[in-house]
């Protein structure tokens, strides 16, 4: 198993694989409220059958090269995570996201963690465009998007659909262009 270090702060970006669904649903539990305010994620690990299901699915998003998902832990438990939710490796397009516990917000992890996968993506599997979509009252995952480097591409009016409510759902985008260009300038 691998893991790559998030800095100094015993932060851990690792994968996030069917055999962890125990601990997947520990940490959904302790984080459903704040985590379901904006994605589905909450509702749809719920118990240990669901925990499986969810990672089981990114394990064959996996295999088949179309999605990746890692988790955040820190001290050796599991905070929080991000994710590539979609990868087209032949067009060159992904969409990345997160999620956070409460308990890990306001340490920079999310922001941290995705710049690894993002840099992954664009260095090694030749991913030229990421895009991330947000609900645009989640200003914290927007801040996310803005630090790292991306560019709104525009507004989705009403296009998400949560908890039963309509969202306009923001999407922003970095190029790999501009993705080595800011690394080069750090």
């Amino acid at each position: 198993m691998f893991s790559v270090s998030l800095g100094d702060d015993n932060a851990e970006l690792r994968p996030l694989e069917p055999w962890r669904a125990e601990e997947f649903l520990a940490h959904m539990d302790r984080g459903r409220e704040h985590i379901g305010q904006h994605i589905g994620l909450a509702d749809a690990v719920t118990d240990l059958e669901s925990s499986r299901a969810f990672l089981r699915q990114y394990a064959e998003k996996a295999a088949s090269d179309t999605g990746r998902i890692f988790g955040i832990w820190v001290d050796d438990q599991l905070v929080g995570g991000v994710l590539f939710r979609t990868m087209d490796v032949p067009r060159g397009n992904a969409e990345a996201g997160c999620w956070l516990e409460p308990a890990a917000v306001g340490r920079g992890l999310v922001t941290r963690a995705a710049r690894v996968i993002i840099d992954w993506a664009v260095e090694e599997r030749g991913i030229h465009r990421v895009e991330w979509q947000v609900a645009s009252a989640n200003q914290a995952s927007i801040a996310v998007a803005k630090r790292l480097g991306m560019v709104k591409d525009g507004v989705l009016r009403a296009s998400g659909l949560h908890r039963g409510q309509r969202q306009d759902v923001e999407i922003w985008s970095v190029l790999a262009p501009e993705w080595r260009a800011a690394k080069r300038s750090n």
